[in-house]
């Protein structure tokens, strides 16, 4: 994909369910309060970051582009 992106877990909204896990286990870490958080929060783009943002069932995960903010996902309405 070539471009840079920057992750954020909401926290106040992850419910622990590991699917970011399942699908970027790479890219995904639990915590010992089973919260997700991202490896690094800036990294490459990647498809399965965004599929992991994607099958979150609380839409916890957001994807911008460093710098400007830009959102990646969830898409701006």
């Amino acid at each position: 994909m070539g471009d840079r992106w920057h992750v954020e877990v909401d926290r106040s909204v992850c419910i622990g369910s590991a699917q970011c896990l399942h699908h970027a286990p790479d890219a995904f870490r639990l915590d010992s309060a089973r919260q997700s958080h991202p490896v690094e929060p800036d990294t490459d783009a990647s498809e399965q970051v965004m599929e992991a943002a994607e099958s979150c069932p609380v839409e916890a995960i957001a994807i911008s582009l460093p710098g400007s903010g830009e959102a990646v996902f969830p898409p701006e309405e």
